[in-house]
Formats: structure tokens, sequence, C-alpha cells
């Protein structure tokens, strides 16, 4: 599924409401942004059988008190696979939009890392929860100069 297409069905999964659905029209333009400098449509996330995605936390090696929650997302299934440190967890597509989309419903993650080839781990992006959440926010703000009162965003992101 292309990027339109992605946009376009996470408009029309949107609650009906005015209001709500150009919020999500907004928000789902910048996630299209963010999209396009990704390297794939799709990526293969980790799950566990209640399907619930996996979570890691990484912690600094030369400092102990430093860590991150994050989510890894892999450009191609086999990446996953090799990656799955046991049996109950599986590798599921999601679009990248979408992807992007949820991840504003996780409570202490702070990144998410994309990972293109497993073999080449300085190539892993990061897109860091806070500035998701920035750039969602302008865009949302510059729509409000445009159309006041189309959306609370007090209420989104």
């Amino acid at each position: 599924m292309d990027l339109q297409d992605q946009v376009q069905a996470l408009i029309e999964n949107a609650p009906a409401d005015e209001a709500t659905r150009a919020g999500v029209q907004v928000v789902a333009q910048a996630l299209s942004e963010v999209s396009q400098g990704l390297g794939h449509r799709q990526y293969y996330v980790l799950q566990n059988f209640q399907q619930q995605w996996q979570v890691t936390t990484l912690q600094y090696r030369t400092q102990e008190n430093i860590q991150k929650t994050v989510l890894y997302a892999y450009a191609h299934l086999m990446n996953a696979t090799q990656a799955a440190p046991s049996d109950d967890l599986i590798a599921v597509p999601v679009p990248i939009v979408q992807l992007l989309f949820q991840f504003f419903s996780f409570e202490n993650v702070d990144s998410f890392l994309f990972v293109d080839n497993l073999h080449e781990p300085d190539q892993i992006r990061e897109i860091v929860l806070q500035d998701l959440q920035a750039l969602v926010h302008a865009f949302l703000e510059q729509h409000l100069v445009k159309v006041p009162d189309a959306v609370n965003f007090d209420n989104i992101a």
C-alpha cells in the first residue's frame, strides 16, 4: 500500500465528527512526511500472541543510570525473525503511517528504531517520540491558524 493509500485509510478510520476527522487528516499529513524519509512502506514489528508489541529497554554501557525504552521496526521479515529472542514472538507487518500513528499510544516508550538491515547497525534510524509529537503539534498549530476551532489539539498528541 503506498503512502497516499495509508493516509487515506487512517482518515477513513477516524471518528465521524468533523473536528476529529480534520485533526486526523492533519496528523496523517505530518506522519506521511516522516514516512517519506524512511526506506519502506511497511515494517515488521515483533509481538507476542496477546498482540502486544515487544518493547526493549536499552542502557548505556558507560552510563548505567541512562536508559531509554524503544520499539524496533524491521524492514524485512527475515531480519525481524532473526532478531526475535524467543518463540513466543511473531513478526507482524504494519504500514508505516499506521505504525507511526500507533506510536502515540505507547506509554513510556522513548523512540522507534527502524532497522533496514540487521547487519548494519550504524544504519538504524531513530524517531524520538518527543520529536514526532513536536512535528505533529506544529502541523496542528499551522492548521489551526487556517481553520480556527477546527480541532481542540489539547486532546491530540
